[in-house]
């Protein structure tokens, strides 16, 4: 995908969660309006997918010829004596999956590159998995396929690693532990003042198999390319999401407070979170959560929750902490016989969790495993890298709103 497209399709995403906004506000006609542009937006990024299309198959042809190949140093290929551009590789990439659900043989020097690309990482046993490394132009396809309103991945800290396995140490209360007075000519004091904590992290492997049927086949490389990518994302996000609020949740376990009135909130920001933590915090909800919250009034009768000046698009509580709002799909509520808790999270994410990244997906493709010989299915397994670890646990708070069930 070029950049054009790629920054195209961010567009898109962007007018997608305006949208929602805007229905949310009950605006029709801007809806209306806005839908228009979305719409012409969708055909122009159809039209660069067709271009990026003649180009590959141009560039195809241009090796076919036998004409010089140009230099690149990315996309984790080893150096050889002969180099390939990165355009050469997501065409070998494209062309490896295409063929192995079409069961035909791929032009040679994509095999060349594909077999340069091949997974090395071992697993616990010492083993490699298998499959191959997905280019870093189609991994930063799919990352930004990936960004949605609904990605908990973009409120986190993140740090790539290279590394299946590695540890940090951090200062606890380094914003407020002063370093001492060091006279001219004196050695340094060792003091027992500051606390450090070592995060240590295991890169764990996640993955799924995604079942393709004939039909598929039929299709278009690009095609076939953009449905994977577009699988891939929407397994990655639900994944991660799933491993970050799993530590949320542990890290706040039998900690959570009741937030009911205005005034619990600001409980919550003014004391019960420090001072440093408050001015970079956030509030992170699901869909049950803000529509409680964007009923609650002060006692002028203004709604607490009011737009971003600076983005119309976004929200803020008390005209201050930033509200993100994710699916009830994503975030969920407890719910018992009598009564219903909708979650609220207050508080730095970012300083409270770290998601160690390997930034490498892999796949690999099958027709043996399990029962998709007999259905004639191919199957595609993808393998995704990370960890989440706990950073400081006093960094967020978790709210509860509980509604009484009506019965």
């Amino acid at each position: 995908m070029s950049k054009e497209a790629r920054a195209l399709l961010k567009k898109i995403n962007d007018k997608k969660n305006a949208i929602r906004s805007l229905q949310g506000e009950g605006k029709t006609k801007e809806m209306r309006d806005a839908m228009a542009e979305l719409r012409d937006m969708q055909e122009q990024f159809n039209i660069l997918m067709e271009l990026d299309d003649d180009d590959a198959d141009g560039i195809k042809d241009a090796v076919g010829s036998g004409k010089a190949k140009g230099i690149d140093e990315g996309d984790g290929i080893k150096d050889t004596k002969k180099k390939y551009t990165k355009k050469d590789i997501a065409r070998a990439f494209v062309n490896r999956i295409v063929c192995g659900l079409r069961k035909t043989r791929m032009p040679e020097e994509d095999a060349e590159i594909m077999n340069m690309m091949t997974e090395a990482d071992p697993n616990e046993d010492g083993e490699s998995d298998g499959g191959f490394t997905v280019p870093q132009d189609i991994q930063t396809d799919i990352i930004e396929l990936r960004r949605t309103e609904n990605d908990l991945e973009q409120y986190v800290n993140v740090e790539p690693v290279q590394t299946l396995s590695g540890s940090r140490v951090i200062e606890i209360d380094a914003d407020s532990t002063p370093w001492s007075d060091v006279d001219e000519g004196e050695e340094f004091p060792e003091e027992e003042t500051p606390k450090f904590k070592q995060i240590s992290y295991k890169v764990k492997k996640k993955g799924g198999i995604l079942k393709t049927t004939r039909e598929l086949l039929k299709d278009t490389a690009v095609n076939i390319l953009a449905y994977l990518n577009k699988w891939i994302a929407k397994k990655s996000r639900a994944t991660r999401n799933a491993a970050i609020l799993k530590k949320l949740n542990e890290i706040t376990a039998g900690k959570e407070i009741v937030v009911a009135a205005i005034d619990d909130f600001k409980d919550v920001f003014n004391v019960q979170l420090d001072a440093s933590i408050a001015q970079s915090s956030i509030v992170l909800t699901n869909q049950s959560g803000f529509n409680y919250l964007d009923k609650l009034k002060d006692k002028d009768g203004n709604y607490i929750i009011q737009p971003d000046v600076t983005d119309k698009t976004k929200k803020l509580l008390f005209g201050v902490y930033p509200i993100h709002v994710v699916s009830n799909k994503t975030l969920k509520n407890t719910v018992s016989e009598t009564e219903e808790k909708y979650p609220v999270y207050m508080g730095d994410l970012k300083e409270a969790i770290t998601l160690f990244d390997r930034e490498k997906i892999t796949v690999e493709l099958s027709t043996e495993a399990g029962d998709l010989w007999a259905k004639d299915l191919t199957g595609i397994k993808v393998r995704d890298r990370f960890d989440v670890q706990a950073v400081d646990e006093s960094a967020v708070i978790k709210g509860e709103i509980t509604v009484a069930i009506a019965g």
